[in-house]
């Protein structure tokens, strides 16, 4: 027998396993060129090319203890050098001293979490998001509540206030998000700074701002605003695994506000979380890498040529969508209202799309648009068949 709390785990995200199944069985029967798969967010494009150069001169390095255990918030230099960056985007006198390695943004986010939540704490999130949130908050034994957002998919602000009471510990962002590609303004991130201010002081204990910003690179038309200016106890997760297409290396950060009253504290008592959460340590080769890509990114015009063809398509084959400014990801609406009956649809046209339900986004469906150019422009046509069949 397993936990319980596994088994309902398996059971939300059998739905999804299933999907996988189908493609998985669809590639098998049609060859993968013949399938136009939407589904995952993987990133595509290869690395930037100082990424390889940088990772042969590492791997002839032949140092005394340098694949061995270093501190558990990571490689002084490397802290460093990740700071540099982040105090520019931030706006922010970031140091080392605010800045852990982690196992990529997901193993940030449970450091965070691990330090942050008693049993039966709050974490509030606009929906949809990322659905990894819900095992996440499980892992901590703590609740993840919804807000909607804006039909925009921006930040409700009287939606979160009614959501938030005595129990809310964090309210979570996520910026350029996943499933919709929305980036959220400096306007309305100092709103949210404003309204986590006032609950803060009226339930006598801090409610924090955690930014989940894996993407924050891969934006089009907009800058990605800074979200420490808005408000002090707040706390930013990243992951290389986008912008430098690092997804299987499990590198990223946590930064924490040096402008946060507690952030010595706070620093130590996520380092802790780190270790005991079984992490230990970042990895030590994607750590070293990393630090020297600080300024290389991955050809973010691929994926903006992939919005502009895929989006343009669509439009013009009748579906509603909102453009994205940032991510890999189009969220349109569902021509019918069931979103899972549509997605099935669409693989009657061997395109591989996830229901809008899953990431509590119904009578939507998300594309992943971290694919080759030749599977953009050959799915379209599937997808004006797929609209004229549910739509008459």
């Amino acid at each position: 027998m397993i936990a319980k709390r596994v088994q309902d785990a398996i059971e939300r995200s059998s739905w999804i396993r299933k999907m996988f199944e189908d493609g998985a069985r669809l590639k098998g029967e049609l060859g993968a060129e013949n399938v136009f798969d939407f589904s995952l967010g993987n990133p595509n494009l290869p690395p930037p090319d100082k990424f390889y150069e940088v990772l042969a001169n590492i791997a002839t390095e032949r140092i005394p203890g340098i694949h061995g255990y270093m501190p558990n918030a990571g490689f002084p230099h490397v802290r460093k050098a990740v700071a540099g960056r982040v105090a520019r985007e931030q706006k922010s006198p970031v140091t080392a001293d605010n800045i852990l390695m982690t196992v990529g943004a997901g193993g940030g986010l449970n450091a965070v979490f691990r330090t942050l939540l008693e049993a039966g704490d709050e974490i509030l999130v606009p929906a949809p998001f990322f659905v990894e949130y819900v095992f996440y908050a499980d892992n901590h034994y703590a609740v993840l509540k919804t807000a909607p957002t804006t039909p925009e998919f921006d930040l409700d602000l009287d939606a979160l206030e009614r959501e938030i009471n005595p129990k809310t510990r964090i309210v979570l962002i996520n910026t350029p998000n996943n499933p919709t590609g929305r980036v959220y303004d400096i306007d309305t991130l100092s709103a949210l700074g404003e309204l986590l201010t006032k609950k803060s002081k009226e339930y006598g204990h801090i409610i924090y701002l955690v930014s989940d910003e894996p993407y924050r690179a891969i934006a089009y038309d907009v800058e990605v605003p800074p979200v420490f200016p808005t408000y002090t106890a707040s706390i930013i997760c990243y992951s290389f695994s986008k912008d430098l297409s690092m997804a299987g290396e499990r590198i990223g950060y946590i930064a924490i506000n040096p402008a946060f009253e507690g952030r010595d504290l706070l620093a130590g008592a996520m380092t802790l979380s780190i270790r005991v959460l079984g992490f230990v340590n970042a990895p030590a080769i994607a750590q070293r890498l990393v630090a020297e890509l600080m300024d290389e990114t991955v050809d973010v015009d691929y994926y903006r040529a992939n919005r502009d063809l895929l989006y343009d398509g669509l439009i013009a084959a009748g579906y509603e969508c909102r453009k994205p400014e940032g991510a890999f990801y189009l969220f349109p609406k569902s021509p019918i209202e069931d979103d899972v009956a549509f997605c099935r649809e669409l693989q009657k046209e061997n395109i591989l799309a996830v229901p809008g339900s899953g990431f509590r986004g119904p009578g939507h469906f998300r594309l992943a648009y971290c694919c080759s150019h030749d599977t953009v422009k050959r799915s379209l046509p599937g997808f004006k068949r797929a609209i004229e069949r549910v739509t008459g």
